[in-house]
């Protein structure tokens, strides 16, 4: 059985809480990522879900939301404001970064 290197590109924070993490279970991070790979073949499947929500819980949390900014705009008293006058204070707020 012969042996390959696979190369990967992470972000230089996660490969080194990845690797110490993987120096208190007693494992390099090559056996924890040949573990990962020989379930993920096994089991024919990524050993942990990944998740997208629907078009309807999309939606849902969309509609929440607008309620929501709806809700604290009339709180605030801006819920009469302009699409200029709104764009005028995004404006204002980025000049200000």
């Amino acid at each position: 059985m012969g042996l390959s290197t696979i190369t990967i590109r992470v972000d230089d924070a996660l490969k080194n809480n990845f690797n110490n993490l993987c120096g208190q279970f007693g494992l390099s991070n090559t056996a924890a990522y040949t573990l990962f790979m020989k379930a993920v073949v096994r089991e024919r499947r990524i050993p942990f879900e990944i998740k997208v929500d629907s078009d309807e819980e999309i939606r849902a949390k969309a509609v929440s939301a607008f309620a929501q900014m709806r809700a604290d705009a009339a709180q605030n008293g801006m819920q009469d404001m302009s699409l200029d006058e709104i764009n005028s204070i995004i404006q204002e707020v980025r000049n200000g970064k």
